[in-house]
């Protein structure tokens, strides 16, 4: 088990590990209790319902937060002519084909989001062992294969995540940075857990959202009151 330094222990005693905080208190509680020099990401953790062993129970897929995750995405594309074009004028860092397949092969990893045109994949497969690892490879399942270039590239850009269930039904997702307002991170939590509930799988049965936590990166996690956040969500 991890030891935790004093700063850390100090944030810790400030919450109540017993308690389901109401979302703005759980934000508010979350900016006082940061002791980090830099700005922290801030993470939601999803507890869900599911038992991703079973391939009808798996929760995977990608949604645009309003005010973005903070991040440069450095968002590369495979296409050609065209699409390639289409690429570029959104904003795409590295646009090509084969040329960056042999590229990825020889080392080099200095992107964030990978997108591809459907007649790319032949190619684009030949690094399944490189991107998949990485959780890089395209996919079309969470939009990153496609022809509506010019669109995905704009969200990824601006903030579009991918999420998809662990093993023991857990989502990790970022939702901002320690220096967001608390209604930012509100809205963009709001995102991520609407976006969740309409992925609901129809074998998942009994209660779907189990539990909402939110911490930063260095510090320790708070409880949100899940009835309370889906209440406002009218979910």
């Amino acid at each position: 088990m991890a030891k935790h330094g004093k700063k850390y222990k100090e944030a810790l005693s400030k919450i109540d590990r017993l308690k389901s905080y109401e979302l703005q208190e759980a934000l508010s509680l979350l900016k006082e209790v940061t002791f980090a020099n830099f700005d922290e990401t801030v993470e939601a953790v999803v507890k869900l319902g599911v038992d991703p062993r079973h391939a009808d129970q798996m929760v995977r897929g990608s949604v645009s937060l309003p005010h973005g995750t903070g991040k440069t995405v450095k968002v590369l594309v495979f296409a050609k002519g065209d699409k390639a074009q289409e690429a570029k004028d959104a904003g795409a860092d590295y646009v090509g084909d084969d040329d960056l397949v042999t590229k990825i092969q020889g080392g080099w990893f200095d992107f964030d989001k990978v997108v591809a045109t459907p007649d790319m994949m032949a190619s684009v497969g030949k690094l399944g062992r490189l991107l998949g690892p990485r959780g890089l490879m395209p996919n079309p399942k969470v939009g990153t294969v496609t022809n509506n270039i010019k669109e995905v590239v704009s969200d990824l850009k601006a903030g579009m995540i991918e999420y998809r269930v662990d093993k023991a039904g857990i989502i990790h997702a970022p939702v901002g940075k320690k220096s967001f307002e608390s209604t930012q991170l509100a809205e963009n939590l709001k995102s991520l857990i609407d976006s969740l509930v309409k992925a609901k799988p129809e074998s998942a049965k009994g209660q779907y959202v189990r539990g909402v936590y939110i911490s930063t990166t260095m510090g320790p996690g708070l409880k949100v009151d899940q009835q309370q956040l889906l209440g406002e969500l009218k979910l």
